[in-house]
């Protein structure tokens, strides 16, 4: 299908994202990212090496600007002048690449976004010209100010950041999705394919992911199975299901014209 995501004014034929941390070493890194199709690729400044420590291994060494779109993000920052500041380095170390995932965590317990920090922060990083995606709580109020404020994506939590505990509140990301026309990632939470593919049911434009890949038994076929939960998902929202129907059946066969009748 020509059904593209679209982030920037860039359009991407798959629609999962990908982390690039918690994998056992940078080659099944590479090996899970091919598996999972992925061409948006993010990665924590704070915490992977793409530059900023001269002589430590480097992961642009293994997954090359030219093939992913590297989306650095702001893992581990609490504030918005730590994740401004992270942002305007990592810019400098891709060549000026504007696309950036923003994310200002609340606290280390439970990594939920601290909102008005990363309110300030987007606004911010907007005025700079940045693109910029970006981590939130699934709240649509929220959402729709972040949209306005000129996010490049928003990308609501389906629960906490490594918790594969799935998409505990569909409504409200359904909600997002019916007011907002800035495109909207699941990001967080994904644990297995299902849930993926329910994100994609509900409308979403995307599914970003770690955790769930890196943490399986196998990440590389996980990967595989996620790029098919995402396709296997948007097909179906674009298909569009039947309508539900409470205490009543409806044959499949057709009533009129049976043998003997």
């Amino acid at each position: 299908m020509n059904d593209f995501l679209t982030i920037a004014g860039k359009r991407y034929h798959s629609r999962l994202l990908a982390g690039t941390g918690k994998y056992r070493d940078f080659a099944q890194t590479r090996a899970a990212l091919d598996a999972s199709g992925a061409e948006i690729v993010t990665v924590a400044i704070r915490r992977i090496n793409i530059g900023q420590h001269p002589g430590e291994p480097n992961l642009l060494d293994v997954l090359p600007p030219d093939r992913f779109t590297i989306l650095p993000n702001t893992a581990g920052c609490y504030t918005a002048d730590e994740a401004v500041r992270t942002l305007r380095l990592a810019r400098e170390l891709l060549d000026g690449r504007a696309l950036v995932k923003l994310e200002v965590l609340g606290d280390p317990a439970s990594l939920y976004p601290n909102m008005p920090e990363t309110l300030k922060a987007a606004e911010i990083l907007v005025k700079e010209g940045f693109d910029v995606m970006v981590y939130c709580a699934d709240d649509p109020i929220q959402a729709k100010i972040l949209a306005d404020l000129g996010c490049a994506a928003i990308m609501p939590l389906a629960s906490l950041i490594g918790s594969g505990m799935g998409i505990l509140n569909p409504w409200n990301l359904a909600l997002i999705v019916d007011r907002i026309e800035t495109p909207v990632i699941v990001d967080a939470g994904v644990g297995t394919a299902s849930d993926a593919a329910i994100a994609m049911e509900l409308g979403c434009d995307g599914v970003l992911m770690n955790t769930a890949i890196a943490h399986a038994r196998d990440p590389v076929c996980m990967a595989g199975a996620m790029k098919k939960a995402v396709e296997a998902g948007r097909e179906a929202f674009l298909a569009g299901r039947m309508a539900k129907k409470s205490y009543a059946a409806d044959p499949s066969s057709p009533r009129t014209g049976l043998v003997g009748s």
